[in-house]
């Protein structure tokens, strides 16, 4: 009976067993199916966050955008109104564009005369001031106006700080209009008193000074080619002097050149130009009659109908000028810096004498244009009597004129975006074999 009564109750102790570990099987699995499917809650919700933040970084971005766009219309918007708040009439300011420079120089000069001795050296300041106004009257139209210092020297706009603290004179440096068709976009037209028109390898001063500004008619149209090649066309017709009794004195000019393009970005031109002085013998000496700059002259005697006024003596040319000219240039970088060599050859095809060539190379190195940056340059030339017009060559190289050779050194340095400091040093020989030497020291502002 007693061992009947165990069985029975481990029996019903079994039985009351297993359908409680079954039940927590049970529970086991929900939580884990729960546990899966809150992991997997939490990885959308997740992906649904990171999404949100991308979408919040484009709205930001697009915002940015926006404000910069509204400001720059707002800003547009206000200049607008101030046009518009002008007097009647006066709305064409906005199509003017206003510029200048300032240039301070000290110079220091030691010449060589004819006996071998030296002059004593000189020693003076100078500026260079000229305000530019450029009127935009069209699309296809242009006029550019320039007031500059100096006298009425064609090369020269410089004034010296002298006479006692006496005002300086402000002259007409530019005067013409510019027109560039839309219709042909290659092609530029200028007439009046211009900057020069035609390309100077290096921009060297061999034949035309830097300050130089002809009066005239002159054109430029480039010819696009095949495999990065373009055809560059100048060509100019310039009134020197004008006389009422005898012809006028003229320059004609015709220029053109090759250009090519390397995948490297360098580049090669090289060209030819031919310049043709009417009637430089038919009258005295340009710009000054008491002065050849160099070339070779003659007196005018009172029989001689050139003769405009007995009293004081005036010099003719002894050649006329027919100047044919040979250029190359290469420019490329190295070491991240650009750099360009150059040379010219010219010859007078006319010429009296057999003073009649003239040539010159150089290079340049670096670019002064951002703070802290530099540019370095050098040429060397030699320049015969009646190679080229002296009245019209640099008026530094040999103190200016022809019959020269000799060095130029040049170093400028960037100090601010529109401040440059410069040193150019000029160490050359003229006539016979006397040495020329000119220091000049500059600070140039642009505005």
């Amino acid at each position: 009976m007693k061992r009947g009564l165990i069985v029975l109750t481990i029996v019903l102790l079994i039985g009351s067993l297993c359908p409680a570990n079954a039940d927590k099987t049970d529970d086991m699995a929900q939580l884990k199916q729960q546990l899966l499917k809150q992991q997997k809650m939490i990885e959308e919700q997740n992906q649904l966050i990171m999404k949100m933040m991308s979408r919040i970084d484009q709205l930001e971005s697009q915002q940015q955008k926006t404000t910069q766009v509204i400001d720059e219309k707002v800003t547009k918007a206000v200049d607008a109104k101030k046009i518009e708040a002008m007097p009647k009439g006066f709305d064409w300011v906005k199509n003017l564009k206003i510029s200048g420079d300032l240039r301070y120089r000290h110079e220091s000069i030691d010449a060589e005369q004819s006996n071998h001795h030296w002059k004593d050296g000189r020693n003076r300041n100078r500026i260079r001031a000229r305000l530019m106004v450029k009127a935009m009257i069209n699309g296809d139209w242009d006029v550019v106006l320039r007031l500059a210092t100096g006298s009425s020297d064609p090369v020269s706009t410089n004034q010296t700080l002298d006479e006692g603290f006496s005002t300086k004179d402000f002259r007409l440096d530019l005067a013409y209009f510019h027109w560039h068709p839309q219709a042909w976009p290659n092609l530029d037209v200028f007439g009046g008193k211009m900057k020069f028109p035609f390309y100077k390898v290096g921009k060297n001063e061999l034949i035309w000074d830097g300050d130089l500004t002809p009066e005239g008619v002159a054109a430029n149209y480039v010819f696009d080619l095949k495999n990065n090649n373009t055809l560059h066309l100048n060509g100019g017709a310039f009134w020197a002097e004008e006389s009422s009794s005898s012809a006028d004195q003229s320059l004609w000019g015709i220029q053109g050149y090759l250009k090519h393009l390397f995948e490297d970005k360098s580049y090669l031109l090289g060209g030819a130009s031919f310049y043709s002085y009417g009637n430089v013998r038919s009258g005295t000496t340009i710009y000054d009659s008491q002065n050849g700059f160099g070339n070779t002259t003659y007196e005018i005697t009172s029989d001689d109908p050139n003769t405009l006024c007995c009293d004081e003596t005036k010099l003719g040319y002894v050649s006329d000028y027919d100047l044919l000219e040979l250029f190359a240039e290469y420019g490329s970088k190295i070491n991240g810096m650009p750099y360009k060599i150059f040379g010219n050859y010219v010859k007078n095809t006319i010429a009296a004498t057999d003073e009649d060539t003239a040539w010159l190379i150089g290079a340049a190195l670096n670019k002064a244009k951002d703070p802290g940056s530099w540019q370095a340059r050098y040429n060397y030339r030699e320049v015969n009597a009646d190679a080229v017009l002296g009245v019209f060559s640099d008026s530094d190289f040999i103190g200016g004129g022809t019959g020269g050779k000799g060095h130029e050194f040049g170093f400028d340095y960037q100090l601010t975006k529109r401040l440059r400091a410069g040193l150019t040093y000029f160490l050359n020989e003229r006539g016979d074999d006397n040495d020329y030497r000119r220091l000049q020291a500059d600070l140039i502002f642009k505005f």
